[in-house]
This record gives structure tokens, sequence and C-alpha cells, in this order.
């Protein structure tokens, strides 16, 4: 078992030869390269080695979140370690595979370990998520106009982005799917005057949002609704959802394609903002177990190819990869910052738990295969639209 994972430190210091990093064992033996660690991986049993080896990053994720394996110094550069010699799909033979397994369930001391608090993840409650969002409570990628700009600003400015691409106005209405805590259909109804309704299955979301719809008074012209997608009707003029369609499933990505053709009037124009990847490959394990069971991230082709077919015309593609990174440095940087609060109300499990998937995503997104694309579209063909893109990135 020692093998290995001396084997590993050797493969990440000859693939980088300049990382510095150590790995520690629980009978006092440490495999270090480079300087001063600038991360250290903290092994407390033998068992752990056989329940990394055997599952990969899902078995680094639950041996962490358990608290069998400690992360010094820095959690995304031992991430980024692991990704830079693809840990996740190292290519152990079948008959290592089984052995590393078979230790493991020899070492492991019981059977069926609690899969945490997942099937709650977006009913967890707002105070929760203030302690490390911005004051628009918005779960997903923010925008950096500046250098200097604060999450508050940068959530703002996305919505703002996002509005400009539809071209919002007094005279439109707008579908927003999977509307989160509201902040995109606020802004968009105080500040450029639309109609519209938002979905979410979330109770604690849709409460949320109709009280600070009634508190800014905005009751008239827009609504929140607890409801699936599928079962959402009418025409609307324009079409927004951001950070929805990675939990529609591989399975249905097909028939969310026609909803979106279904209430979008012809010719409207929508956005899809996602976190997808450039080529297809599998989910990973841990997250999808432990935080977003159901979840899956589509190649671009895959969502352009459907959307296709959906007769849903693509109009402009953009990345905003470091984008989201940033958020994701803001959110973990709040997180820490009230972390003793979460822990109060919640447990150190929880904390862990948490704590690894902010990070996990950032390093995804800064070193990894994981995208965030915002795709503009327009329900069949419109040939009244701008033929240049200025518009988009003007000065309010």
């Amino acid at each position: 078992m020692k093998k290995a994972i001396r084997e590993l430190a050797a493969s990440i210091n000859r693939t980088d030869p300049n990382a510095a990093f150590s790995f520690e064992l629980w009978d006092g033996e440490v495999i270090q390269y480079g300087g001063k660690p600038k991360t250290t991986m903290l092994i407390k049993s033998a068992k752990v080695l056989g329940q990394m080896f055997s599952k990969g990053f899902l078995g680094f994720g639950e041996a962490y979140v358990d608290g069998d394996l400690e992360v010094e110094g820095d959690l995304q550069e031992l991430l980024r370690l692991g990704l830079i010699v693809q840990f996740d799909e190292q290519a152990f033979s079948l008959w290592q595979k089984m052995r590393f397994f078979a230790f493991y369930l020899k070492k492991v001391d019981t059977v069926g370990r609690a899969r945490g608090n997942i099937a709650y993840h977006y009913d967890l409650t707002p105070e929760f998520y203030s302690f490390f969002l911005d004051e628009s409570l918005a779960y997903s990628c923010a925008y950096f106009k500046n250098e200097d700009d604060s999450l508050d600003e940068a959530q703002r400015n996305k919505y703002d982005h996002i509005a400009r691409k539809l071209m919002l106005s007094p005279a439109d209405t707008l579908v927003d799917i999977g509307c989160g805590w509201c902040g995109m259909l606020l802004r968009s109804a105080s500040k450029y005057g639309i109609r519209g309704v938002g979905v979410t299955l979330s109770s604690n979301q849709s409460r949320y949002g109709s009280k600070r719809i009634e508190e800014l008074g905005l009751g008239e012209q827009i609504e929140v609704r607890l409801e699936d997608y599928r079962e959402l009707t009418g025409k609307f003029d324009k079409f927004v959802s951001i950070g929805m369609f990675e939990h529609v499933g591989k399975r249905f990505i097909p028939v969310y394609m026609r909803k979106v053709a279904g209430l979008l009037k012809h010719g409207g124009v929508g956005l899809l903002h996602t976190i997808a990847k450039e080529v297809d490959s599998a989910t990973d394990a841990w997250t999808q177990r432990y935080i977003f069971p159901g979840g899956y991230l589509p190649s671009l082709s895959e969502t352009i190819r459907e959307m296709g077919r959906a007769g849903l015309s693509v109009l402009e593609v953009e990345g905003l990869r470091l984008h989201y990174a940033r958020t994701l440095d803001f959110w973990i940087a709040n997180f820490e910052r009230n972390i003793g609060k979460i822990r109060e109300m919640f447990n150190e499990r929880f904390v862990r738990m948490w704590w690894l998937y902010l990070n996990a995503s950032a390093a995804g997104f800064k070193y990894n295969g994981t995208r965030l694309y915002q795709i503009l579209f327009s329900n069949g063909l419109n040939n009244s639209l701008p033929m240049v893109r200025d518009y988009m990135y003007r000065s309010d």
C-alpha cells in the first residue's frame, strides 16, 4: 500500500518538478518533494490508502469528510496535483483495483456510511447561504468587469450582462427557469421593467423570493412559483435559466430544450447560463453522491446539438471559466470567515463536506475541464436582431 502512495508522489514530481508538497503517513513516514510544502496531506491510517486507490476522488472525499485524512496548507493545490496526474483515472490494473478494494473492505469499520445532508441542498436556509453568497444570494457565477469588483458588484454585473444580451425592456415578458433566490427576476423587474415568472423546486427559495417581491413592491410585475418547469405553461418574449440546467440530467435534456422552445415565442431570445464541459466525461462520483445527486454536466457540443434539434438557433456562446473560479474564491473566503457559525448551525462533518465541495469546484474551473458558458439563442430564426454585439458591452 505504501508503494502506491510513493509512486503517486513520484508521478506528481515528474509531472510538475516545481511542486512543493508532502504526504505524512500514519506511522510517521514523510514523503516530500520540492522545498517548503505548499500543501500537506496527512493520512491517518493504512485503511485510507485502500479507500483512495480503490475509489479515487470519491474515496479521498469520503476520508476527508470523515476526518480520516487531513490537509494542511492549500487544499486547492493538493487538488491541482491530483488533477495533473489524473488521479481519479489512474490506470490501475483490474487485479490492483481488486486488491486495493479488498484491503479497504477489510479495514473499514462499517458498511453504508451516511450519505450526508445532500437531499436538501437547495432547501438549506437563506441564513446559511448568506454566510458565503452575495446580498442577492446568487448561487451562480458572477461577472467581474473590473479587477477590484466586490462579489455584490460582480453579481449585479452578471444580471445586467444577461439583461443586455436579452435586450430586456418594459415591453417584455420573461420566464426564469430555476430562479433560485430570485436575484435575476428582481433585478429584471426593478431596473428593466419586465413582467415575468420564475419557477423553483425549493420551498425555501420560493418563500424567500415571494417575500422579497412583496417587500420591493414588485407583485404587480413578477411572481415566483413552486413548480416543475415541465408543468409551466404560457408564452414569453424572453427566457433565462441560470445554474439550473446542470440538474436536468442527461436523459431529460431533450425534454428541457423542447420545453424552452414551447415557452418562448417564435423569434424570442433566451439565455442559458450553465456549467458544462468541452468534452464528454464522467460526472465526478463524490459530488454526484454527496452534493448533487442526479446532476450531469453535458459537453458544450451535446448542449448545442439538443438546442438545434428543438429548433433553438444559437446566436453566441461566451465562456466565463475564470469568472466562476473567482466567484468560488469569494465564496470560500466568506465561508471561512463564517465557519464557526456554520459549524454551530450544523456539525463538523457538514463543514468539511462543503469546504471540500467549494474548493474542488474552484480547482475544477482553474485546473480541469469544468467550464461556464452563457449561450444566447433565439427560438427559430430572428432576422431583426442586431448583427454586431456592441450593445452587450455598453456602459449603463
